[in-house]
Order: C-alpha cells, then sequence, then structure tokens
C-alpha cells in the first residue's frame, strides 16, 4: 500500500464524500492543479498524483520497458484506486491523462463513473480525414530537438503551450515544470505521448464523459475535441474562450464552471 502511494506521490485532501482523482499532462505534476483545488475542496475528496518520473514520484520506481507505452500509466492509477478503494470516482485528466484515464476506465469499468478530459487528444498525428495538429514530419522533428537538447526545447516550447498572451508568470511556471523532470524520463514520455494512437479505443469508453477544448490550442485543436465528442458515446464537448492548452492553470474560474456544469 505505502509503496503505491509513495511511488505516485499520492496525496488526499478535501471534506466531500465524492472523489475527484486528478491526472497531470505530459511536463506536469500535481501542482499544475493548484489553481483549481480550492473551488472543489470543501464538496469533494481530491486526490492528487505525480506520474512516476514527475514531481516528487519515486524516481527509483522508474522501468523503462513498463512505461514504454501508456498501459504502465494506466496501470498505476488502477493501483492507485485499488489502494486508496476508489469506487466510481471522477477522473479528471489534462492532456495525455485523458486518455490514461480513459483506458482505465476501459480496463476498470468500476473505478470511475465519469471523465472529464481537459485539452485532450487520442492522436496528435493527423491522418487521413482526421486533423491531429501535427503532421509525422513535425513530430519526427520536435523529437528530434528534444533528444539533442531537452532543456533548451522545454524552454522554447513553453511559451507556445502555454500562450503567451496568458502571461510570464505562467509561462515561467510551466518551463520550470517541465526543466525538473528528469531529461531521459521526459524524453521518453514525450516519445509515447505523441507517437500514441488511441482513436480506436474511443468507441470503447464505458462511462459518461466530458470534453474540455481551448478555442485556441496549438497542441490540441478544437477539431481534435469534435473528434472525440463525435467517436465516445455519451461524451458532452465544451469550448472554451480560453487560448493555449493548459487552461486549469490560464482560466481557472472558466474551466471551473465548465467541470461544475457537467457534475451537476
Amino acid at each position: 500500500m505505502t509503496s503505491v502511494l509513495k511511488r505516485n506521490n499520492v496525496t488526499v485532501i478535501g471534506e466531500g464524500s465524492k472523489v475527484l482523482m486528478f491526472g497531470h499532462g505530459f511536463g506536469c505534476d500535481q501542482n499544475a492543479w493548484k489553481h483549481i483545488k480550492n473551488f472543489f475542496i470543501k464538496d469533494y475528496k481530491l486526490v492528487f498524483l505525480d506520474f512516476v518520473g514527475a514531481g516528487k514520484s519515486d524516481l527509483a520506481s522508474y522501468d523503462p520497458q513498463k512505461y514504454a507505452s501508456l498501459d504502465g500509466y494506466v496501470t498505476d492509477i488502477i493501483e492507485i484506486c485499488d489502494v486508496l478503494e476508489l469506487r466510481n470516482a471522477i477522473f479528471i485528466g489534462h492532456s495525455v491523462s485523458c486518455m490514461i484515464g480513459a483506458l482505465a476506465s476501459i480496463k476498470r469499468p468500476d473505478v470511475f463513473e465519469k471523465l472529464i478530459f481537459i485539452a485532450p487528444s487520442p492522436c496528435y498525428i493527423s491522418s487521413g480525414d482526421y486533423t491531429g495538429g501535427f503532421d509525422q514530419e513535425t513530430i519526427d522533428s520536435l523529437l528530434e530537438v528534444m533528444e539533442e537538447d531537452y532543456i533548451s526545447w522545454a524552454r522554447s516550447i513553453a511559451p507556445d503551450i502555454m500562450d503567451a498572451h496568458n502571461g510570464e508568470e505562467l509561462t515561467s511556471e510551466l518551463s520550470t515544470s517541465f526543466c525538473a523532470i528528469d531529461p531521459l524520463i521526459a524524453k521518453q514520455f514525450a516519445r509515447v505521448t505523441f507517437l500514441s494512437d488511441n482513436r480506436k479505443d474511443l468507441p470503447l469508453i464505458p462511462v459518461e464523459s466530458l470534453t474540455i477544448q481551448c478555442s485556441d490550442d496549438m497542441i490540441a485543436p478544437v477539431s481534435v475535441g469534435q473528434y472525440i465528442n463525435a467517436n465516445t458515446r455519451n461524451n458532452t464537448l465544451t469550448v472554451l474562450e480560453a487560448h493555449g492548452h493548459c487552461p486549469h492553470m490560464s482560466h481557472p474560474a472558466e474551466t471551473v464552471h465548465a467541470i461544475n456544469a457537467f457534475l451537476q
């Protein structure tokens, strides 16, 4: 029990009986949720975690083979739910963790009763009629630059991911978070993230879900949210006025409003 919670630096706070579990995106850790957690702390029990390699997770637990696909992270989510005896919880994911939560719900339908996706993408590479936001050449180039100098890459891409219009403070916060991750782990997680294709899994999601998409997001354009909505049963699509890929950080009130509208 302790090893699972320590591995993912699991934190549990809040006063409610209903559980919200939060999964962070690539380059972040559970601190990314600090901008919205106080909106929920009185009405829900909140479970935060760091994926292995991020934040204060146990780096010694990192296994390149286990985490060579999203399945390793899915296993961790399910183990955390089992240790905490969570059933019918609500999973709130950002970016890549949206698909991690979705896959966990497919594998174990009992752990989550609802899924909330913030800036999700089932596939980042455009193919045929599907517009994912990137072509294969761009992704290959991105991963190549990252391999050569991860820190410089992280600092250069943070303003685009956050959207510089959201301010230097948030851009700096995201850049610092990116640079705090072990570069070797970050490189593998990036490769797993950007090369994953979970489009075929969308129709298998067994529970109700909400897709929150930003109106201008270089990582996950509105077309991706529309694709998820069209191919996922019982999915609601909400497009925010917010720009950038991290609305829970840059536009917390608008993000919380969308979440509450879905939960009520």
